[in-house]
C-alpha cells in the first residue's frame, strides 16, 4: 500500500531534504548503515523490556531509510548495488526489531506472546522473498496491504501505546498473511499469463510423426520398396529361393566338373 499510494508523496517531502544532504559528504550508504545501526540498537532496547525508548529508535531508524533512496538520487549515485543493500539492510533491520520483540516477551512470562512478533518476521520474510524472485523472473510484486512502511508504522504505534502493543501484533501479523496472499496472486497471474505451449516446431514434427505411418500413399511407398526387394518379392517364399540357389550351384559345378 505504501509503495502504491503513499511513496509518491513521501518522495515530495523527502526530497528537499536529500537535496540539502546532497551538499554535504554524506553518502547514501553511510544512511543506510546508520539505519542498521540503530535498528540493532532498538532491537536490544526492546528485548530489555523498554518499550518507549524502543520507540524513539524504532522512529530513529526509519529515518534514513526514508532518506537514502533520496539523496542517491541527487547525487546521481543509484545502482543495483545501492539497492541490494538497502534491501538487505531493511531484512537486517525487521530481524532485530521483531527479534527483539520476541525475546522480550519469551523471557517475560509471556512465552506465548512471542510467536506473535517471530510470525510477523515470517510474514515479513515471504512478502520481501516473493518481489524479489518476482522481479527476477521480470514480473511486479509491488503492493500489498502491509508492507515495511506500515509494518513500522504499526510497531511505532504499538510502542508508543503499550496497552495496544498486543492487538497492534495481532493486526499486523494477519494484514501480512493477507498482503502474502495478495501478492502470490498477482505474481500467478502474471506468470499464468507467460505460459505458452510447445514451440511450433516440435508441435509440427509429433504431429508428423502420429500421422506419417497411417497415410494411404505412404504404406502403398514402404510396400512397394519392399515388394521390389530381390529377396522379398511377393509370391516368392524363403525355401524356394533356397532350392534355386542350390540348383545354380549344382549346374555349376557339374559344368567346372572334368569328369562329367
Amino acid at each position: 500500500m505504501f509503495d502504491g499510494h503513499l511513496r509518491a508523496g513521501v518522495d515530495k517531502r523527502t526530497g528537499p531534504i536529500g537535496a540539502a544532504l546532497a551538499k554535504t559528504p554524506i553518502s547514501a550508504d553511510a544512511l543506510t548503515i546508520t539505519g542498521i545501526i540503530i535498528s540493532i540498537a532498538a532491537g536490544v532496547v526492546l528485548a530489555t523490556g523498554r518499550l518507549w525508548v524502543g520507540f524513539i529508535l524504532v522512529v530513529a531508524g526509519a529515518v534514513p531509510d526514508l532518506l537514502d533512496g533520496p539523496l542517491a538520487k541527487m547525487k546521481g549515485t543509484t545502482s543495483r548495488r545501492g539497492a541490494f543493500f538497502d534491501s538487505f539492510a531493511d531484512r537486517v533491520s525487521d530481524l532485530f526489531l521483531f527479534g527483539g520483540l520476541g525475546w522480550y516477551y519469551l523471557f517475560s512470562g509471556k512465552a506465548d506472546l512471542a510467536l506473535l512478533p517471530f510470525g510477523i518476521y515470517g510474514a515479513a520474510s515471504l512478502i520481501s522473498y516473493q518481489r524479489a524472485k518476482a522481479e527476477s523472473l521480470g514480473f511486479s510484486a509491488k503492493g500489498g496491504i502491509m508492507e515495511r512502511g506500515e509494518r513500522i508504522f504499526f510497531l511505532a504505534a504499538g510502542l508508543l501505546f503499550s496497552v495496544i502493543l498486543v492487538p497492534v501484533l495481532w493486526i499486523t501479523l494477519v494484514l501480512s498473511i493477507v498482503t502474502v496472499v495478495q501478492r502470490f496472486v498477482k505474481i500467478w497471474i502474471q506468470a499464468s499469463g507467460s505460459v505458452s505451449g510447445p514451440p511450433r516446431r516440435y508441435r509440427r514434427d509429433y504431429e508428423a510423426s502420429l500421422k506419417g505411418p497411417f497415410q494411404r500413399s505412404e504404406f502403398f511407398r514402404s510396400s512397394s520398396r519392399r515388394s521390389s526387394h530381390p529377396r522379398r518379392r511377393i509370391g516368392t517364399s524363403t525355401a524356394s529361393s533356397s532350392f534355386s540357389r542350390w540348383l545354380e550351384h549344382r549346374s555349376s559345378r557339374s559344368i567346372d566338373d572334368p569328369k562329367s
